[in-house]
């Protein structure tokens, strides 16, 4: 039987924390990482009807979309719906772990699970999203000396590219140099030009450990002065990003296509509203799962026939609709678009950790709409 650490883990290398917007909190809320799991439940909110599920399953774990608490606070105590929460599930032995803005953006996230959800093929990010920022690091070395130095730098976390590490390169060549007046040099003498067979040894590694790397790198060095070369690289695409695009496998019309979307998502009391003619030919679409008139203009660019997400204001949709060959827009209950998320995340565990963990998947609906009249 797995541990919280372990369950953790699987979610942390499906939706990397670091990934998370700054703003966020995502994470372990409750819970003790040596605990035992065996039974998980994933839902969209972690409110009351949700902890007393989980109660009900015998669940050790909840798993959450949205964060239960986005702000600092002095007190969880059970006088409070949030802070009932936490009484509850501790008082219960159930963990809670929280997958937000990390994994909106990710492969198997939310806004890919709404794109399969609603059938779309060729699904890529509406906006990509750089990998994180890396150094090329060069440097010479005695010939003897370059496994030693490479290998500190390794050791320091230099040398990664996605599924592999202790990557270099290394070529020979020839250096020289004149120690001068209180030099204490570890080859040659002061005053006299010194030939040094040597290697040129050639690294990348994450910016954010410019500083380990450089000081291992010294630190390994036999020469009293380093000569080294820095360069920070361009910026690559990643996998992830906000949103998506996608083609449906027929095109349809506006007023179809938005009937589709309202039948491809759990049920719902709330309203799906459609900005376009109705008539409209819809091929490609755009989509964000949650809150994204922020990828409005994107969708736009992008070529979408039709836009879909959720929360969107009156005024962003009017001045959009105002402009020439503006894409349809199509706007569905936040709660429900994401809920699309919830089975994918389950999947991906027990793909990770197999019969060792029962899953399940929270059918109940917390959107807080509970009627639309009209």
């Amino acid at each position: 039987m797995p541990s919280l650490r372990d369950v953790i883990a699987v979610l942390d290398g499906l939706y990397d924390p670091r990934w998370a917007d700054d703003w966020d909190a995502v994470g372990t809320v409750v819970g003790d990482p040596d605990a035992e799991v065996s039974s998980i439940l994933f839902a969209v909110d972690p409110v009351q009807a949700v902890v007393d599920e989980a109660v009900e399953r015998g669940a050790q774990l909840v798993v959450t979309h949205h964060p239960l608490y986005l702000k600092g606070v002095t007190s969880v105590a059970a006088t409070t719906p949030k802070g009932r929460v936490v009484h509850t599930l501790i008082a219960n032995g159930i963990a809670l772990h929280t997958c937000h803005t990390n994994a909106d953006c990710a492969p198997r996230g939310v806004s890919e699970s709404m794109a399969l959800a609603l059938g779309l093929t060729d699904v890529r990010p509406l906006e990509t999203d750089a990998e994180p920022p890396l150094d090329k690091w060069v440097v010479y070395v005695p010939r003897d000396d370059a496994d030693r130095v490479v290998g500190a730098m390794h050791d320091a976390g230099a040398g990664r590219l996605g599924d592999y590490d202790r990557a270099q390169f290394q070529s020979p060549g020839r250096g020289s140099f004149r120690p001068l007046d209180g030099a204490d040099p570890a080859i040659g003498s002061v005053g006299e030009v010194e030939w040094v067979e040597e290697t040129r040894v050639e690294v990348v590694a994450d910016r954010g450990i410019r500083e380990a790397v450089r000081a291992a790198m010294i630190d390994a060095h036999p020469y009293e002065e380093t000569a080294y070369d820095l360069w920070p690289l361009a910026a690559r695409p990643s996998e992830r990003g906000s949103g998506r695009i996608g083609r449906l496998p027929q095109p349809m019309t506006l007023g179809e296509f938005a009937e589709h979307v309202r039948t491809s998502l759990p049920a719902h009391a709330g309203a799906t509203r459609i900005a376009g003619d109705l008539d409209r030919r819809v091929e490609t679409v755009a989509l964000c799962g949650g809150s994204g008139d922020f990828l409005l203009g994107a969708a736009q660019a992008a070529g979408a026939d039709v836009y879909v997400t959720s929360d969107l204001r009156h005024h962003p949709v009017s001045e959009h609709l105002e402009r020439p060959g503006a894409c349809a827009v199509v706007d569905v209950p936040h709660w429900a678009a994401e809920w699309t998320w919830l089975p994918t995340v389950a999947a991906a565990v027990r793909e990770e950790l197999g019969d060792t963990v029962k899953t399940h998947v929270s059918t109940i609906g917390t959107d807080p709409w509970s009627r639309t009249l009209s």
